[in-house]
């Protein structure tokens, strides 16, 4: 008699890179149990959804991902973990084939909570009450495929409360992994050839305050001399983090990219108090004017919503504004959604869904025209280049990322894939510049 053919377990990334992290951690957990990691569009005996609930169109496209998985077999045992599973629970369990809902916590235990649902034919709702959890969930990933750069998560949770935001009900209050945990894993990483390790979290600019003794500057100070180790990237974080003594030490660690995704919402400071953001114009203006001052090639991006409740056009022409003074290098423009169980989707002065998008339209393209000027300062300029991958638009090149998170394409033969290596920016095409590779 043959052994048992190998189970199959497929997966489904919704939403930011927490998710993403999240789910290469539960990847591993079913490969350690014998299981083969197949594509999503394959018949798998496992499905896992981790899904996003930040707007409406998260949640329509997670159950998306949920028919199509009991479309492709009606007899796989369906996980659906993340955000909109914390919050909908009943709703999902109630899908079709859906046999696990497993929220934003006990992400280790997924293979058993799968099986026992099929050896039991039981489903089974492992959502708790994430309000009452407060320590970090531990979920290091120990296996590597290769890609250039790593993700990884220092933190979960946020108690900000935006006015907007449904993701402190649905990841739960601050908790931060211990710097150990970090400084050992970001070992391993670059043990095992990653160069740029990108530091990610639900609200990362709170890293620490539930730990004592460290916070985010002093996490980067503890990891920065690792060997092998090239670059250090930073996701979003809120502008209040970037006090001049952040900006300051953070000058003098040199593997810390200068690249801040340090979000805004509005640059109008009556829709920022209708949000709950924690700062006017003004402070952000002089926390960004600090940054450049100190770290004159900084790249700053930032997140824009467009059509808040109560935004009128004044309000909306005051961002615009705003925005062109600052001289975003990018801009991530979202409309605003409504979420049921947050203040916003009570307010009065609700903006047409056509207002809303005319609002982005215009906004996407100031975005393009920051973009572009930004761009345009590196012609004629030799930047070192992470090269990651075969350019899909430029056959024969290679494309990687300056540590201003600027993409760069330049012919080059194949194997240097993770290298850092100097390239002489030439020209733009589209959102990505053209250069060549300076020879040793």
């Amino acid at each position: 008699m043959g052994n048992a053919p190998m189970k199959r377990a497929a997966f489904f990334t919704l939403g930011c890179k927490v998710n993403q992290y999240d789910t290469e951690a539960m990847q591993e957990q079913f490969v350690k149990k014998g299981y083969r990691i197949v594509d999503f569009e394959e018949t798998a005996d496992v499905y896992v959804v981790n899904t996003c609930t930040v707007t409406n169109l998260g949640d329509r496209k997670s159950r998306q991902m949920i028919r199509r998985a009991h479309r492709r077999n009606p007899d796989a045992v369906i996980a659906v973990v993340g955000c909109y599973a914390q919050r909908a629970a009943e709703e999902v369990l109630a899908m079709p084939g859906v046999k696990v809902a497993m929220g934003t916590k006990n992400r280790p235990k997924i293979v058993e909570y799968v099986e026992k649902a099929e050896l039991e034919g039981v489903s089974i709702n492992a959502v708790e009450d994430i309000m009452k959890i407060h320590e970090f969930e531990e979920t290091p990933i120990e296996a590597y495929d290769g890609k250039t750069r790593a993700v990884l998560k220092i933190q979960e949770g946020c108690s900000q409360f935006c006015a907007y935001c449904i993701i402190p009900y649905a990841r739960g209050p601050i908790r931060s992994r211990k710097q150990q945990s970090i400084h050992d894993e970001v070992v391993r990483l670059a043990d095992r050839g990653f160069k740029e390790i990108v530091l990610t979290g639900i609200h990362i600019a709170s890293y620490g305050r539930d730990l004592k003794d460290t916070d985010l500057i002093t996490l980067l100070e503890n990891i920065h001399d690792i060997n092998g180790l090239k670059r250090i990237r930073l996701g979003s974080v809120e502008p209040t983090l970037l006090s001049k003594d952040f900006v300051r030490r953070a000058k003098a660690l040199p593997k810390v990219c200068r690249h801040y995704h340090v979000s805004l919402q509005s640059g109008c400071d009556e829709t920022l108090r209708r949000m709950n953001r924690r700062y006017t114009t003004g402070e952000y203006r002089d926390i960004i004017e600090n940054l450049k001052a100190e770290i004159p090639e900084a790249a700053v991006t930032t997140d824009i919503m467009a059509g808040f409740p109560g935004e009128t056009d004044g309000e909306f022409e005051k961002t615009l504004e705003f925005v062109e003074a600052i001289g975003f290098s990018r801009i991530h423009v979202f409309q605003y959604s409504p979420r049921e169980g947050t203040p916003a989707a009570a307010f009065k002065g609700q903006v047409p869904a056509s207002v809303k998008e005319e609002r982005s339209r215009r906004l996407i393209e100031l975005g393009h025209d920051l973009e572009l000027r930004f761009m345009k300062r590196f012609i004629g300029r030799t930047e070192d280049v992470l090269f990651e991958d075969e350019s899909p638009d430029y056959p024969g090149s290679l494309e990687g990322y300056t540590d201003h998170y600027l993409k760069v394409a330049a012919p080059g033969s194949a194997g240097i894939e993770g290298e850092i290596l100097p390239v002489r920016i030439e020209g733009i095409s589209g959102e990505t510049l053209i250069g060549r590779l300076v020879q040793g």
